[in-house]
């Protein structure tokens, strides 16, 4: 009779060790696809003062660099409309599908940039495509920021929510890292500063597009979250809009905090990219 208990009590932490086992991976996946979406997104960054003057060519070499910056802000002025977009996508579709849909969005863009020809050999049309590589990945990370947020935390259990969900910001950071390191690899390592300038900026995006690919194949078994499922069974859906206007206060707290940190942040890669426009290009 008292082997029941321990029976069932044994059968109960083999599920929880199951379920455990399950979040930790859906979680890893869903983070491996947001820290190769940053490293993709950073890339430009990193090496615009290299392959500027190759789609801004018979320009003073700081208008080269600010032609690449503002490309670069193009990017993040379509990151709240593929924040918008991939958030309807989730909720009516699935995390699943609109976290696959933006890994391979930047997988599609770096590979643009990456085998785009130079203004040398297509003119006029090599900044456009540029352009519009820089708006693809611009709104895949939009689009995957506010998914990728959304699974982890519904794939985290209650009592470990905040720290899976840090995650995002890990690898978001992670990403940013892994560019600058591929950066200097390649300057101070394999390659020459004009070997660089010349062909080796594609590398980078190169690399990203295949990375993406792996993330790609990683969640093509992700599996989707149960409060998905559970919403799907609601025949009245509300609007998103309307639900935040019901916590005003919240809303205009957390907007507020993101844009004084997102200030600071940036000003640092500002900073960096003028300096080195206007007299201390790298060798």
């Amino acid at each position: 009779m008292a082997t029941a208990p321990i029976a069932s009590r044994a059968s109960d932490e083999h599920l929880d060790f199951e379920d455990m086992r399950r979040r930790i991976k859906a979680i890893f996946i869903g983070s491996v696809g947001n820290l190769v979406e940053w490293y993709d997104f950073y890339a430009y960054a990193a090496f615009a003062l290299y392959f500027a003057a190759a789609f801004f060519p018979n320009s003073d070499p700081v208008v080269q660099q600010l032609n690449a910056a503002l490309l670069f802000a193009a990017g993040f002025l379509v990151r709240p409309l593929g924040g918008w977009l991939f958030g309807y996508l989730a909720d009516h579709h699935g995390r699943r599908g609109a976290l696959m849909l933006s890994v391979s969005l930047m997988c599609f863009g770096s590979l643009m940039i990456a085998v785009t020809p130079t203004y040398a050999s297509i003119g006029i049309f090599a900044p456009i495509l540029l352009a519009l590589a820089r708006i693809i990945q611009g709104l895949s990370l939009g689009g995957e920021y506010g998914t990728s947020a959304t699974y982890l935390t519904e794939m985290a259990d209650q009592r470990h929510r905040g720290f899976y969900s840090s995650f995002q910001y890990v690898t978001l950071i992670g990403g940013q890292v892994c560019a600058l390191l591929v950066l200097l690899l390649l300057q101070r390592v394999f390659l020459t500063g004009d070997e660089i300038r010349a062909w080796g900026w594609r590398i980078p995006f190169f690399i990203g597009a295949l990375l993406a690919v792996i993330a790609l194949i990683m969640r093509r078994n992700l599996q989707e979250t149960e409060a998905f499922e559970a919403a799907r069974q609601v025949a009245k859906r509300t609007s998103s809009l309307r639900a935040l206007m019901k916590y005003p206060r919240e809303v205009l707290l957390v907007g507020t905090d993101c844009r004084r940190y997102r200030r600071l942040l940036y000003l640092h890669d500002l900073y960096a990219e003028v300096s080195q426009a206007f007299g201390r290009p790298y060798r």
